[in-house]
């Protein structure tokens, strides 16, 4: 790899000003409506089962709508932000999201639920390389994963908030066909609140360099950082389809790929998972263990992988929590005798929530914005959200048939597989703990 510009190192040394928090805000409520829209789901078509008649391939169709089209958006804004910009594309997501939203709530069909959700979809999977990209290449490198991670963590707040509110109204006995429509129309207030503030975030500096206007990239380092102008040399464009860049996409996609198998045929499953261990509770009880799940393991995950992620390096917490998750789903399918025990098999349950994400989870969205040259790297991270969402819809697509056919501990042993195989993909990812993103690049003199 060359060596770091000269003339970028003032960015690279910022420390963290109202900007980055700016930034954290603008582009983590994004993300609290993508977990939230995604999430909630699961207790919607729980809901709407009985309501509409829902058959098991229905149900599973509208579990994973979103998340096949949130390949499709992954991909098609990673592209178009390396075409014309991380800020003229950044909002137009949210837009799409918020649209996809108040459709959702409204719907009076299984079909236009499905085509609803399919929109919101799109929207969910271009916040995915508009966000990380903007955050990423504005930080500092001694802080830049914290700063990356602390956005993303914002999804703890959405695996949180619609089991607590769906739990709420279920409590006080609201209308099931009421619930349901509201769960699902929340999700375009968070979204609604920050169009404006994404449309005004300025461009990178490093996707600036790109497009050959030194002026301009000065001019916006000056006043990132409060420091004198200085004159930049671009970066030279890239292409992902090279063996260097191919087997980085290896790594970075086939760990979000494995990731997202048991991450979201888990989460987006977990009332029907809790539903197999515990036949007799209901929905409400049921709804409340799945929050009370996320609020104290997965939660306290994100933010832990935070503060530490650029102190103990991207690839060894990548490496950790796939293995304690393997650990755990390989306990849930090897003791029978565990899942007579409600209470033994949440604590487990959790922990496997709690290294998911000070984990895989976490890293998997940091480390494409890092590790590709700034030409690329919206495509790249795309395509590995992309190819990620492709495992997420896998899970939540076929876990109920497999949790259905085959039983709890089948399932959970199948889990505990796709674990060990994430552990491989680590290997063939480089680690950027304090180094700059700079290091990716070639400079054009």
């Amino acid at each position: 790899m060359s060596a770091q510009p000269a003339s970028l190192q003032q960015l690279d040394n910022m420390q963290l000003q109202r900007f980055h928090w700016r930034i954290v805000f603008t582009a983590g409520m994004g993300f609290f409506t993508d977990a939230y829209d995604l999430f909630v789901i699961g207790i919607v078509t729980a809901l709407l089962r009985p309501i509409w008649g829902l058959t098991t391939g229905e149900l599973a169709l509208l579990n994973g709508a979103a998340l096949a089209a949130a390949a499709c958006g992954s991909v098609l804004f990673g592209i178009l932000a390396d075409k014309f910009g991380r800020k003229r594309m950044y909002g137009v997501e949210i837009c799409i999201l918020f649209f996809g939203a108040i459709l959702s709530a409204i719907s009076p069909s299984f079909i236009w639920l499905l085509i609803s959700r399919i929109l919101v979809g799109l929207g969910i999977g271009g916040d995915y390389p508009s966000s990380a990209l903007i955050a990423s290449e504005n930080a500092g490198k001694s802080h830049r994963g914290f700063l990356v991670l602390l956005v993303f963590a914002m999804q703890a707040l959405g695996l949180i908030v619609g089991p607590v509110i769906a739990s709420l109204f279920l409590y006080f006995q609201m209308p099931a066909d009421m619930v349901w429509r509201i769960l699902l129309g929340l999700g375009a207030v968070p979204a609604a609140s920050v169009f404006y503030l994404r449309r005004k975030i300025q461009e990178s500096p490093r996707y600036l360099l790109t497009q050959k206007a030194p002026y301009e990239v000065s001019r916006v380092i000056a006043d990132l950082t409060g420091l004198a102008k200085k004159t930049l040399n671009g970066f030279k464009p890239h292409s992902l389809f090279t063996k260097r860049w191919m087997i980085c996409m290896v790594g970075t996609a086939g760990a979000w790929f494995l990731l997202d198998v048991a991450f979201y045929g888990n989460s987006v499953s977990s009332v029907l998972i809790l539903k197999a261990l515990n036949p007799s509770a209901d929905i409400v009880k049921n709804t409340i263990l799945s929050a009370m799940i996320f609020l104290t393991c997965a939660a306290p995950g994100y933010i832990v992988a935070a503060l530490f992620v650029d102190k103990i390096g991207r690839k060894f917490l990548q490496f950790l929590g796939f293995a304690m998750m393997a650990l755990m789903f390989a306990i849930l399918a090897s003791v029978p005798s565990i899942s007579d025990n409600v209470n033994w098999f949440l604590i487990v349950f959790g922990i496997s929530f709690f290294f998911t994400n000070f984990g895989p989870n976490t890293t998997t969205f940091l480390i494409p914005s890092e590790i590709y040259p700034t030409s690329i790297r919206g495509k790249a991270h795309g395509l590995s959200a992309a190819i990620g969402k492709v495992g997420a819809f896998i899970g939540a697509f076929f876990l109920p048939f497999i949790l259905q056919r085959f039983g709890l501990h089948f399932t959970m042993g199948l889990m505990a597989i796709v674990c060990v195989l994430g552990i491989l993909t680590t290997f063939l990812v480089p680690e950027m703990k304090g180094l700059s993103l700079d290091i990716t690049e070639e400079v054009q003199e």
